[in-house]
């Protein structure tokens, strides 16, 4: 396959590469105007800064490498399968929508609002995302290793994914996600894991007011949580293996919880059948 080879070149206006194929741009600027690589297959893009709108639409197999998204660059990948991205930075919002089988490695986005939207099949290695809302959003089948992320609500319905080593500081993160698995992570934020199926959680360190309630099939293995977690697994079903201290565990519907020590036990006359779970302090090991 022979590419054609464009360096040093600046674009803009309205589609000027509409439909190309087989390119390679290094050193390029897109200029302000819409769409410059709508429609096109087999791209290539190192050293290049996107400052249009739109320029990656519709655009089946493509690498960028070493570029830059300015704010001008807004919903820049929409649409769009086949892509490896690397060592890029982006500070435009709305990246990534509707699309499928993405690689990623060693990107900064640092306007992450409504950021892999309906996404699928996306690999992840060493991604900052920074403010904005709701990225991931009924995205699935993710692998992500090295996360850190300050957005709020993150990965809400998110499916069949497993993180790794990520510091998540979020409210309401992992609402309403299935078949989930995070593993040696940071999980700061109110309201974690609310509505989950499947939710898992090894060697993870939790924080923030209220976690992990009307949990379906919750498992922790090896966690532990912050003095804020108060009022914990409220209305779940669960198996949970905690570290240290847990402040206060709140009626709980069904499952096992074992604990170093438990500050308090809330079981009032709003819990819901079958109201048997079993909730142990280790060291003395005696229902509480």
């Amino acid at each position: 396959m022979i590419m054609q080879w464009i360096k040093d070149k600046k674009f803009g206006g309205e589609r000027p590469l509409f439909a190309s194929h087989d390119l390679h741009l290094d050193n390029v600027t897109i200029l302000a105007g819409e769409s410059a690589l709508k429609e096109c297959r087999n791209i290539i893009a190192t050293n290049c800064r996107f400052e249009g709108n739109y320029p990656f639409w519709h655009v089946h197999g493509f690498t960028i490498r070493n570029c830059y998204f300015t704010a001008g660059g807004r919903s820049a990948l929409w649409y769009s399968d086949h892509l490896k991205m690397t060592d890029t930075v982006i500070d435009a919002p709305k990246m990534f929508r509707e699309m499928h089988d993405i690689e990623i490695e060693n990107v900064e986005m640092n306007d992450a609002d409504e950021v892999f939207w309906r996404c699928k099949r996306i690999r992840i290695e060493n991604l900052r995302l920074h403010g904005g809302t709701y990225p991931f959003m009924l995205s699935s089948d993710l692998c992500v290793n090295g996360l850190e992320s300050d957005s709020k609500y993150v990965f809400q319905y998110a499916k069949n994914a497993v993180i790794r080593h990520a510091k998540i500081i979020s409210k309401d993160a992992f609402w309403e996600t299935e078949n989930v698995t995070v593993y040696d992570s940071e999980l700061n934020g109110e309201y974690l894991g609310w509505h989950s199926r499947n939710l898992r959680l090894v060697n993870c360190r939790i924080t923030g007011e209220q976690p992990l309630c009307y949990a379906d099939n919750l498992i922790l293995e090896n966690c532990s949580f912050d003095a804020s977690c108060d009022r914990a697994f409220e209305y779940s079903t669960l198996k949970a293996d905690i570290n240290g201290t847990v402040t206060n565990i709140k009626n709980p519907a069904s499952g096992y919880i074992v604990a170093d020590d438990i500050g308090s036990v809330t079981l009032d006359e709003n819990i819901k059948a079958p109201a048997d779970c079993i909730i142990e302090r280790r060291a003395e090991n005696h229902v509480a």
